[in-house]
């Protein structure tokens, strides 16, 4: 097959070493808008899950991602200086740059050609191929061409986060909350490498205007988040490898879903297709899953048509899971003032299981002592989960005059 494709992200990487592993006469061209090595990002996590996947569909690329993974434990908690642990479990972060240059440099040495600083806008730019996939993110342009075709829908979530990293590292993922006059801010952070971190701030819009991140520089800004996670930070730095216009690439986030996930020839892939909220940490394993299974449907049939659509419902049905979770993780973040009130235990609890689909509906309370007793057990866990619309509906009703 003749195959173009534009974004030379892990989506698109991953699908071209998937495609030359399957049949080396594969002809495959990426199109990548950025210069060679240029990155958004500073680490990205993942799991066991997708440690497994990559293992079985190209062991050497693995092994090389294993050893520049740094491997953390457990999760942290700390709202206002007190720390609750939960020690089970643990996941990988890998430095976003590194795991390109990995994926880069076994795609090239698979034969794949990468033209880079190539920005496609439309199909007419590329030469013929039987396959065009679109794999360059969440603002494709490929995608946004075709918007009404793809039945594209953005949702875009109330607060306002940005992605920066620090010297100092965070060897179990760590969630701190920190309380200001102009309400809570709080940040996501994990360890890529022995010596840097991930550090994500969260918070509503109306803590950020009123703390002055809308008109403060860069500059200013870091050094105002130094201070408000001054104990977290112990000295250590923030930094940012992007600005806009001197200032912090604070974004609100776009959940984006297609209806349809190919027209003709031209297929979506990874972010292009669906994003899904960084709460749950799960956007490198669904887009490598996705180049994974639109490799596999490829070459299990032998019409182009047949084989996307296959892809195209294993995909959106495989992405229903995981989507309701990022939508209810999402969800339990911007309805902090909920649940932060709680003692540490209490919220401790509620933060974990923050994916509950039960939850929104009771109160929070309620729903802990459910959780503590009854939830244990898978029936009746069931069963609550049900029943959880109804519940809500009467408790909010109990509570009207």
């Amino acid at each position: 097959m003749k195959i173009a494709c534009v974004g030379a992200g892990p989506a698109g990487l991953y699908f071209a070493i998937m495609m030359k592993l399957r049949d080396a006469e594969n002809d495959i061209t990426i199109f990548e808008r950025n210069p060679s090595g240029t990155t958004h990002g500073w680490g990205v996590v993942f799991w066991d899950d997708l440690l497994n996947s990559l293992n079985s569909n190209d062991p050497q690329s693995a092994r090389e991602i294993v050893e520049h993974s740094f491997y953390w434990t457990g999760q942290v908690v700390d709202v206002k200086g007190k720390q609750r642990v939960h020690n089970e479990g643990g996941g990988y972060g890998i430095c976003r740059r590194q795991l390109m240059a990995i994926l880069t440099k076994r795609a090239t040495e698979l034969g794949v050609r990468i033209q880079f600083e190539r920005e496609i806008a439309d199909i007419n730019q590329l030469p013929h191929a039987d396959l065009i996939v679109a794999a360059e993110g969440v603002g494709s342009q490929l995608r946004q061409r075709h918007a009404d075709q793809f039945k594209m829908q953005v949702n875009v979530g109330r607060n306002k986060y940005v992605w920066l990293g620090t010297t100092q590292v965070f060897a179990a993922f760590t969630f701190g909350f920190v309380p200001t006059k102009a309400g809570w801010i709080w940040f996501h952070a994990y360890a890529y490498k022995k010596d840097m971190s991930t550090f994500i701030v969260e918070c509503a819009p109306e803590t950020w205007e009123r703390l002055g991140f809308d008109t403060m520089n860069a500059s200013d800004s870091l050094r105002l988040l130094e201070k408000l996670f001054e104990q977290h930070l112990d000295g250590h730095q923030l930094m940012t490898n992007t600005s806009k216009g001197n200032k912090l690439p604070w974004l609100s986030f776009r959940t984006l879903v297609n209806g349809t996930w190919h027209i003709d020839n031209i297929v979506l892939i990874g972010d292009a297709a669906h994003t899904t909220h960084f709460a749950i940490g799960s956007g490198t394993r669904l887009a490598i899953e996705d180049a994974i299974a639109l490799t596999n449907a490829v070459g299990d049939q032998q019409d182009v048509h047949a084989a996307l659509k296959v892809y195209e419902i294993e995909r959106q049905r495989a992405l229903t899971y995981p989507g309701r979770e990022a939508r209810l993780s999402a969800q339990w973040f911007e309805s902090l003032p909920r649940y932060i009130s709680f003692d540490a235990p209490e919220f401790f609890t509620l933060l974990l299981n923050r994916r509950s689909r039960l939850m929104p509906h009771l109160p929070p309370r309620l729903y802990y002592k459910l959780h503590t007793t009854l939830l244990r057990h898978p029936v009746l866990r069931g069963l609550c989960r049900w029943a959880a619309p109804i519940l809500g509906s009467l408790y909010r009703l109990r509570l009207q005059p």
